[in-house]
């Protein structure tokens, strides 16, 4: 503990941490400074596109005609030229040093760019496969609604059967009709020639 004195003269005391937990207050409100790194930073998302590209560029025919055609002129310089300008003479161990390079750097770029494309596929499918689902469910949702519309459409009165059910109204009217022979009175007489209210007067 700290005392202090105020202008009164009164003493004062400030807590201040001790002990193996003090820990100087931290803001919430600011972000952690960057800590220093000893390894470089890359774009992981730029690096795989690289490599995709490195991958797709090998896997080219155009790719194979150019690695042969170096291969063949570092095989005849190194043949044919003088011995001061040969850089690499038989057995060309150095040109076997650089295949060995170049096939250990290939490989495993196709490798990431192989796990990349499998990532995007598994995604896709993920993706179809929700796709699916949501289209399932809709139709039988649309299924479901169709069946309730048939089942309702069983129930209302159709033009066919009204029609059926006035036929045997009318002939049931016929077959109880005391005022003239059977099938003589008719139901729904024409309309008069001179108008229809005619009659009514």
């Amino acid at each position: 503990m700290r005392e202090r004195t105020s202008p009164s003269g009164t003493p004062l005391r400030d807590r201040t941490p001790s002990g193996a937990t003090a820990r100087p207050r931290t803001r919430l409100d600011l972000p952690l400074p960057r800590r220093a790194r000893l390894l470089p930073e890359w774009d992981p998302e730029a690096f795989g596109r690289l490599s995709e590209r490195i991958a797709r560029f090998l896997g080219t025919g155009r790719f194979i005609v150019w690695m042969t055609v170096v291969i063949i002129l570092w095989v005849v310089w190194n043949v044919s030229a003088p011995s001061d300008l040969r850089f690499d003479n038989y057995p060309f161990i150095f040109l076997t040093l650089m295949l060995s390079l170049q096939a250990s750097y290939a490989a495993p770029l196709i490798l990431l760019a192989q796990n990349r494309q499998d990532d995007r596929d598994r995604v896709n499918l993920e993706q179809d496969r929700k796709q699916n689902e949501r289209s399932i469910a809709d139709t039988e949702y649309l299924t479901r609604e169709i069946a309730a519309l048939r089942i309702g459409l069983g129930e209302v009165a159709t033009r066919d059967w009204l029609r059926s059910e006035l036929q045997d109204l009318v002939r049931d009217m016929h077959e109880h009709d005391g005022d003239g022979p059977r099938g003589t009175r008719t139901v729904f007489p024409p309309e008069h020639h001179r108008g229809r209210d005619m009659g009514d007067r």
